[in-house]
């Protein structure tokens, strides 16, 4: 066994999220799902502006490179600042030296012409070169028209649809309103509310941190037929961490069960962007298999290699001060809750 791995690729998160931390509490207290979305994220969302995006997104890719993380599936909402988002965001994952594969999430909460803004972004970014796939917030919040749109434009620019499927009750109708519409290059984040036979197709997202942190159950996603691919959904970039709730909340319905399973949705988030297999991460610990890394705390990449380029050295990185980038978005940070 060896302490060097492929990149690992975080396969569902919001960037945008990283400066969330230590802001203002909510108008009241959240008490469902439903209501942490509306005082905590559509809020924070709203008061985005370019660059917010730019230096969260810049924390983000930082603090993924740090965790041995080499890509990131990102999932984008800023509805007031939405065109050129994606570039901001590609822009700056690339001047840490991290791949990214980025949406833009439409929704009709904005009313039509934020969704139609939302889709012209994706289409944007995805014809101007762009490593994208469309993204669409979620069934519930969008209308059966917008969710046709997003999945016609993905075909017609022969990419993937990245959407929430099933994260809240308020979302069980996601199987429905999507059937006949999800290929296999969907992404399925969450599915904590899909039923074991949902027949929809595409790779499930799993974030166990997130799903534990917002109250709305565990998604089990070994049930599922469907590829699955571990994600953080916006709480950090280290999906070694993920790796291990992953496992730890597996084996709390499945006793029978060993961190293998665990440790094969890790890997499949290879699949979404390929190129990490060639990546190196030079790791603190050896070895890099699942019974050890499950029980092993502190594990941290030494160097790491992206695309033939070292981007960590000695655990820092390359191509960017980390001390600027952090107190960069401590600035946007206190900007964006002064909005608040």
């Amino acid at each position: 066994m060896s302490a060097v791995t492929p990149g690992l690729v975080c396969a569902h998160h919001h960037l945008y999220s990283a400066l969330a931390r230590g802001m203002p509490a909510p108008p009241k207290v959240a008490t469902s799902f439903q209501e942490i979305l509306e005082q905590v994220w559509w809020r924070l969302d709203a008061a985005l502006d370019l660059e917010m995006i730019r230096w969260s997104a810049m924390l983000g890719a930082l603090e993924a490179l740090e965790s041995g993380t080499t890509a990131i599936v990102d999932h984008h909402e800023s509805p007031n600042a939405i065109e050129g988002s994606l570039d901001v965001i590609a822009a700056a994952c690339a001047e840490v030296g991290v791949r990214s594969l980025l949406a833009y999430g439409i929704t009709d909460r904005h009313g039509p012409d934020g969704a139609r803004r939302g889709l012209a972004e994706n289409e944007r970014f995805i014809r101007a070169g762009g490593r994208g796939l469309v993204g669409i917030h979620a069934a519930f919040t969008c209308s059966d028209a917008s969710l046709e749109a997003a999945a016609g434009l993905a075909a017609d620019l022969g990419v993937g649809v990245h959407v929430h499927v099933a994260e809240g009750p308020g979302d069980v109708d996601a199987p429905r309103r999507l059937a006949g519409l999800a290929r296999d290059d969907w992404l399925l984040a969450h599915g904590v509310h899909l039923p074991t036979d949902h027949a929809l197709r595409g790779t499930i997202l799993h974030n166990p941190m997130s799903n534990l942190n917002n109250a709305v159950g565990y998604a089990n996603p070994a049930r599922f037929a469907n590829p699955v691919a571990l994600g953080t959904d916006g709480i950090g970039g280290n999906v070694l961490e993920a790796f291990r709730l992953a496992y730890v909340l597996q084996r709390s319905v499945d006793v029978t069960c060993g961190p293998d399973t665990a440790w094969r949705w890790l890997a499949t988030g290879r699949d979404l962007v390929p190129e990490t297999r060639d990546d190196e991460v030079t790791w603190s610990y050896e070895p890099m298999d699942p019974w050890h890394v499950a029980f092993t705390p502190g594990i941290r990449p030494l160097r790491v290699a992206v695309g033939g380029e070292v981007v960590l050295d000695d655990g820092r990185p390359t191509r960017v001060d980390a001390a600027e980038v952090r107190a960069k978005a401590r600035e946007q940070a206190a900007r964006l809750h002064a909005r608040l």
